[in-house]
């Protein structure tokens, strides 16, 4: 929850791919104070069966910069694991997963909430600052 002084943030992905959410998803969360300041990591959560953070920690006072790091690479490996095991004939012979990991990075103000959903699929992401 934000403050008048710290922002939030939440998040959710949607693997476009499926049309569904993407569960179990690791995400972790970083602040900086400033362009040029070091990345503080302040912990993470995992998305749950609605493809959403519900409990990612709060950006100190004074962040400027938050960062959102999505582990992506584990879930696509599982939902290949699971369409080779319905299908053994159709296996890909791809690299397996594209982009292994999302990092979003975006700039914040106190007392604002940020919710940055991810739309995903196995090449390609994009991302937009909801409500």
């Amino acid at each position: 929850m934000s403050t008048d002084t710290t922002a939030s943030v939440s998040t959710h992905i949607l693997d476009t791919s499926i049309g569904r959410p993407a569960a179990g998803v690791a995400v972790h969360l970083a602040a900086r104070v400033g362009r040029d300041a070091d990345w503080r990591a302040l912990g993470g959560s995992a998305t749950d069966a609605d493809g959403r953070c519900r409990d990612l920690p709060a950006p100190p006072e004074g962040t400027t910069h938050v960062r959102l790091d999505f582990a992506v690479e584990p879930y696509f490996e599982k939902k290949q694991a699971e369409a080779q095991q319905d299908a053994p004939a159709n296996r890909d012979s791809g690299p397996g997963v594209f982009f292994p990991e999302v990092a979003i990075t975006f700039a914040v103000v106190p007392g604002e909430h940020y919710h940055v959903p991810l739309l995903l699929n196995p090449y390609g992401y994009s991302v937009y600052r909801g409500s």
